[in-house]
């Protein structure tokens, strides 16, 4: 009973350092929230077009060596 009783203290002190540790982080605004995606989903566009074409470059090649 000792220790359900000091891992239930141990999980109330976690949850009220991360809630003091929460209202000190700076959130971003709707705005930045969009532009940070936008950036991320062209980037991701722009390596995953890349690496299909590379991909498929390099298919061609081993195709054409081993017939």
């Amino acid at each position: 009973m000792d220790k359900l009783k000091a891992v239930t203290e141990k999980i109330k002190q976690f949850l009220a350092g991360s809630k003091v540790e929460l209202k000190k982080v700076t959130w971003p605004t709707p705005k930045q929230t969009l532009a940070s995606t936008s950036v991320v989903i062209i980037v991701v566009i722009i390596v995953s077009t890349f690496l299909g074409i590379v991909d498929f470059g390099l298919t061609k090649i081993v195709k054409l060596i081993l017939g």
